[in-house]
Parts: C-alpha cells; structure tokens; sequence
C-alpha cells in the first residue's frame, strides 16, 4: 500500500521518516531514508495511465498469510499438520498394474480423460 501523509513523521537533511506495521510481527516501526530512494519506493505504487490496480481477496488478502503457507506445504505433498509430530500414513494398492501412481504419497490416480496437446501456431 502507498504511504500516506500520517504516517510521514519528519523530513530533515534529505532524510524521510515514516512509520510502518512489521507484517510478521504486527509491531509499528519507523524507517528512515534518503529522499531518494523514499521516492523511489513511493513510486513503485503509482501506476501508468490506464492501468488498475488489482488487489488480492480470497486465500490472496493479507489476513490469509499464514493460512496459505499452509495450503502451499499441502499442495507440494508435505501433508503434516503444524503442531503434529507425525503424520498418519495409510498404504492404498493399485488395483492393477495399468494404474499411475502419486509421486508425492503413492496412491493410485484415477485417469478420467487425456487432454490434446495444442502447439501454438504463429500469431
């Protein structure tokens, strides 16, 4: 988010103060820097015209942090839950031996259908 003015707190020999929230820790701080590169940072948050700023809701919001580091370790197979010493593995057969197996957990996968490979022609 762009700083705005109550949250500039002083601006003396080419140096700008302004406070901020730590996002791990909720804690306000203050920064301090040369006007500069202040500028520089501010500027990141303007944007060209007739562009739109898109802001994140969902498991994308802010609040949601920590809850979708959670779901990210899930998807990539790491299946322990925080606070879990260990997890609770249970073994599936395949059924036959035509079936693909998972390579995060060694489950059988069901194949429902196999999609064309599209090649992109030149514009």
């Amino acid at each position: 988010m762009a700083i705005g003015n109550h949250r500039l707190l002083d601006l003396e020999n080419d140096q700008v103060t302004f406070r901020y929230r730590d996002t791990d820790t909720g804690q306000e701080r203050k920064c301090t820097l040369p006007a500069e590169k202040f500028i520089c940072r501010f500027l990141q948050y303007v944007l060209p015209k007739g562009f739109v700023k898109v802001r994140y809701y969902g498991i994308f919001s802010p609040g949601w942090r920590k809850r979708l580091v959670a779901i990210r370790r899930h998807l990539q197979g790491d299946f322990t839950v925080p606070g879990e010493e260990e997890a609770v593995e249970t073994e599936v057969a395949p059924a036959s031996e035509r079936e693909i197996l998972c390579p995060h957990c060694g489950r059988a996968v069901r194949l429902l259908r196999t999609l064309p490979v599209w090649s992109r022609c030149p514009p």
